[in-house]
């Protein structure tokens, strides 16, 4: 099934292909562009997504990806003629020039602290990802260490000033510095005409929420959820259309460039 060739879908779109100029589009990318695997390193954007997203960089306004990840990570693995946010906003590359958010760097001791006790008390299975300026505790597969890895979470928290945030089978720890996805569709959104956000995880809550309000104000906007078995009902519910798992987030670009 591709939702992408949905009415639904193609009704909401619109606007932003009659506006291409005006428009931007952003995209998480765990589940969203690359299928959820085992090995956070050996995620890789979903055949075809390569191509059609650096189509659309040279048609519309502005294209980037928002994620949890280091913009490292991502800059190996998307065109470079995209806008990348890493970690949740901590980090950024826009017209290859990277920067980060301004008062972050007396935390990266904090988060490599964090990464080290992570290593030491945390339970048999779990995954330390250290991100340079976050660290996430993965139990992928493990579902009887959800509670284990949370606790661990809230205690590294405590002992280092970072913040505990739950995420997709896995806990993690960020400075306590302003910064969500929510902030960067509203950076990335200044002076468009229409915003389109696609998401599958809770960290993309914020981002819909800031759709929300760009909406209020005037701005066309498309929340658009990737659907997997791991959904999380609250992502549904904000919505305005669907497509099915990455593989309908491609159909969705292509449409984009229909």
């Amino acid at each position: 099934m591709a939702e992408a060739d949905h009415a639904p879908l193609v009704a909401a779109i619109e606007p932003l292909r009659a506006d291409p100029a005006g428009s931007v589009l952003l995209f998480d990318f765990d589940g969203t562009l690359s299928p959820i695997v085992d090995d956070p390193e050996a995620a890789s954007p979903t055949p075809g997504a390569v191509e059609l997203l650096e189509e659309l960089a040279g048609r519309y306004r502005t294209v980037g990806a928002v994620s949890g990840r280091p913009v490292a990570f991502l800059a190996d693995r998307l065109p470079s003629s995209l806008v990348l946010s890493g970690l949740y906003g901590l980090e950024s590359v826009i017209d290859g020039v990277r920067a980060d958010r301004p008062g972050i760097e007396v935390w990266r001791d904090h988060v490599a602290l964090a990464a080290r006790r992570a290593d030491e008390l945390g339970p048999d299975g779990m995954r330390v990802e250290p991100k340079g300026l976050s660290v996430t505790l993965h139990y992928r597969g493990l579902p009887e260490l959800a509670g284990p890895v949370r606790q661990l979470a809230e205690r590294l928290a405590a002992e280092t000033g970072l913040e505990a945030r739950a995420a997709k089978m896995s806990a993690e720890l960020h400075p306590p510095v302003e910064a969500d996805k929510g902030l960067v569709v509203r950076e990335l959104a200044g002076g468009a005409r229409g915003v389109l956000y696609a998401g599958d995880d809770l960290g993309d809550l914020p981002a819909y929420a800031a759709l929300t309000d760009l909406r209020a104000a005037g701005q066309v906007t498309v929340a658009v959820a990737v659907v997997t078995q791991e959904l999380p009902r609250a992502i549904r519910a904000v919505a305005d259309v669907l497509v099915d798992g990455p593989e309908g987030t491609v159909a969705l670009l292509r449409a984009l460039l229909a």
